[in-house]
């Protein structure tokens, strides 16, 4: 160890510094294998001010930090560009007790979003945010990137669950403000300057977080439709009649037959079709006959089967949800998460393949996506070499529907070359004079978000 490692342990003792290979290996590559680094050393604090303390002591030794979550992030933002600090955040796991009146809670970093649904719900409340990820995905990380996940057409985005923050800048300054009032209206808001901030800014410990109420009545149709058009009528039609719809998520045929293999999921229809749609109703009450009602007056819909009982309601859930496992089964995808708006959604469907081929022939793209918000998960398997000119092509493609290269994973190091297709010139100089004001020296997360 050198001097800042044994800085280091002094301050989270020697168990929580990780210097040998073996033990940073896990680290060092993100859940999708695709971006791996090498660390420094990593170091698990336990709480605020230990990461106050461990800023503090890379900044002095002039030393880059990368912060990491669950290590879940799908861009390459959590994982070292090579020799940082790699500051995880697993230990945070301190959870207050649920304010009911309120409907607030306020959470360390390192809670995952599984436990924090867990604590709610006794107390009739939960997250407004849910994802397939929720085991291992952390509340400070879906934070830092503004996750966003099934329930965004109902809920939106973690920024609008968040309430206040606790978070340690670039020089080990601590700034909290956890009070969650609902109208504070004394100046720049910088809980949520942070949040999508991707680490960039300061890194955040703590969270204070709105609950929605828990509804225990749900109900989830898998709708076979004519295409992208018929999925976008039938979700029209889902908005008006349906005021419990809290998901919308559509998938494909090709995402279909791969996620039937890897599950052994049967087929949930006796031929195949265009397109796919899980729609789900939450409430206190059992809303099928609204389902089935909007269903049937829809001529978009080819075939359809309910479900409100919970086996039911899991076995339907599967085929959209086993997505992300069966596509990492199948491979070391590109993935990319765009939004496009929602009337441009069918063309960038349509394009998709040809663009994809024309840089990569044999690759396979595997879309699906959440289609309240026009946002598809793009995975491209088989790319080989040319993982770059595939995300060069898909991302020019969303630009030129007027789209975002990033809708809810972030841009991370995977994307930061190509901001400014979603970005004007003029954004992101005001994105670096805010980085320079709170990070002079660069210190967080570099490379990550701002090249």
């Amino acid at each position: 160890m050198n001097e800042l490692e044994k800085h280091l342990t002094e301050i989270v003792g020697d168990a929580h510094v990780l210097v040998d290979a073996d033990l940073r290996a896990q680290y060092e590559t993100d859940w999708t294998r695709r971006f791996t680094g090498e660390a420094r050393c990593v170091v698990r604090p336990a709480d605020t001010a230990q990461v106050a303390a461990v800023v503090r002591a890379c900044a002095e030794a002039g030393a880059p930090i990368v912060v990491q979550g669950g290590n879940t992030g799908l861009v390459g933002g959590g994982v070292p560009g090579g020799g940082e600090v790699l500051l995880s955040l697993s230990r945070l796991t301190a959870i207050e007790d649920v304010d009911p009146l309120e409907a607030q809670v306020t959470a360390g970093a390192g809670v995952t979003l599984e436990k924090l649904q867990q604590h709610a719900r006794p107390h009739g409340l939960d997250v407004g945010v849910d994802l397939a990820a929720r085991s291992a995905a952390t509340v400070g990380g879906l934070v830092a990137t503004n996750a966003g996940g099934i329930r965004v057409v109902r809920y939106g985005s973690m920024r609008e669950q968040l309430t206040g923050v606790e978070a340690v800048l670039a020089d080990g300054t601590v700034v909290s403000r956890l009070s969650g009032l609902t109208k504070d209206n004394t100046g720049y808001d910088l809980t949520q300057l942070l949040a999508g901030s991707e680490g960039t800014l300061a890194v955040i410990t703590r969270v204070r977080l709105r609950l929605v109420p828990l509804l225990p009545a749900r109900t989830v149709a898998l709708v076979a439709v004519d295409g992208v058009e018929g999925a976008l009528a039938l979700l029209t039609a889902a908005r008006a009649g349906l005021p419990g719809l809290s998901a919308a998520e559509l998938f494909l045929p090709a995402g279909l037959e791969l996620v039937r293999a890897y599950g052994r999921l049967p087929d949930p229809f006796d031929a195949p079709h265009p397109a796919y749609l899980v729609l789900e109703s939450a409430g206190r009450a059992d809303a099928t006959d609204e389902v089935l009602e909007v269903l049937g007056e829809c001529e978009a819909v080819l075939d359809a089967t309910v479900a409100s009982d919970v086996t039911g309601v899991a076995r339907l859930w599967a085929y959209r949800e086993t997505h992300t496992e069966a596509i990492s089964a199948a491979g070391v995808p590109v993935k990319l998460d765009v939004s496009v708006p929602l009337r441009e959604l069918p063309a960038l469907v349509a394009a998709l393949p040809d663009t994809v081929a024309a840089v990569a022939p044999a690759a396979r793209p595997i879309v699906f996506g959440h289609l309240g918000e026009g946002n598809l998960h793009v995975n491209v398997l088989d790319a080989g070499d040319a993982a770059e000119q595939v995300t060069d092509a898909v991302l020019r493609l969303v630009a030129s529907l007027r789209g975002s290269i990033s809708s809810e994973h972030g841009v991370g190091r995977a994307k930061a070359e190509w901001l400014g297709l979603s970005r004007s010139a003029a954004e992101i100089d005001v994105m670096r004079r805010v980085k320079a004001a709170l990070d002079p020296a660069g210190l967080l997360n570099p490379g990550v978000l701002l090249r």
